[in-house]
């Protein structure tokens, strides 16, 4: 539940949840009603304030790094978005190419009101393409803001979708990482897969190994066994070794935030600033009404 909660953060403190709560308080009528909405009201926004903050912080205090040089752990990559792999992803409602979606399917009810049906989004990897190199860019559980949203009506039904496309500016923060095959490359292991793996079919390995033809192993033509797995094993690592490092950013082990976005970072710092003023001010002003009720009457 917190995962989602902050996932969709810029949902939530954009959502009018504060003005939706005086309408609650308007219609209860009373003072412990009032006390009641503004106390919720003023923990709203306090928390939000707080992640305003928290993001604002993280935007601008974190540097820039480009990919074949980034340091691992916590970085900033900024790039140009790219599919990863050969088969465009298929955006569920649109149905057009892109790199990530989400989508949501709601209904009005007899009271006018909006039901969801289904909602979900994609969990495959793109990348991030700087001047300098490739970084595999995995979204999941990542908070993602994008300028790219539809919506539109066909009769009771609302359709919303969100999409990160190719060529997007890509902005992303989170933990970076480089895998090496070479050094993931665990040869005791390989070599007891093959040799397992060649058991399999005892035929051909009699066929191969078995010299003198009497249909068994001996212990010198187990050992011509091994000495070939290992031959093709050491010719499995030369090839691990050619391969390039690969760069993936995800989500940060510590829980540090982890934002994708196709917005530039002054324009994101410049919205968490306006939404962290904004929310404090909401938030005295909640306390100043809370304040004002606790010296008035009962009505």
């Amino acid at each position: 539940m917190l995962v989602r909660l902050r996932r969709e953060y810029a949902q939530l403190v954009t959502s009018g949840a504060q003005l939706l709560l005086l309408f609650v308080g308007f219609h209860l009528e009373s003072r412990e009603g009032w006390l009641a909405t503004l106390s919720v009201i003023a923990l709203i926004s306090l928390f939000a304030w707080l992640s305003a903050l928290y993001r604002l912080r993280m935007v601008r205090d974190t540097p820039t790094s480009k990919v074949a040089s980034a340091a691992q752990g916590y970085v900033e990559l900024i790039g140009r978005g790219r599919p990863f792999g050969d088969i465009p992803l298929i955006s569920k409602l649109r149905v057009l190419p892109c790199l990530w979606y989400r989508y949501k399917v709601e209904q009005r009810d007899s009271k006018d009101k909006w039901r969801t049906l289904d909602h979900g989004e994609s969990r495959d990897s793109f990348l991030l393409r700087d001047d300098s190199g490739d970084c595999v860019v995995d979204p999941e559980h990542a908070e993602i803001i994008t300028k790219h949203h539809d919506q539109w009506h066909e009769g009771d039904y609302r359709y919303t979708e969100w999409k990160l496309i190719n060529s997007d500016y890509l902005y992303v923060i989170g933990e970076f990482r480089t895998r090496s095959g070479a050094v993931e490359f665990d040869s005791r292991a390989e070599l007891n897969a093959l040799l397992a793996e060649w058991k399999k079919d005892m035929p051909l390995l009699h066929e191969r190994f078995d010299l003198d033809n009497d249909g068994e192993l001996d212990m010198q033509e187990w050992m011509l066994a091994r000495q070939a797995a290992r031959r093709e094993v050491t010719k499995k690592r030369r090839e691990a070794h050619a391969q390039p490092d690969t760069h993936i950013i995800g989500r940060p082990r510590d829980g540090k935030l982890f934002l994708i976005s196709n917005i530039t970072p002054e324009k994101l710092s410049r919205r968490y600033l306006f939404w962290g003023w904004a929310h404090l001010a909401i938030f005295f002003g909640a306390l100043g009404g809370i304040g004002w009720l606790l010296q008035m009457p009962s009505f």
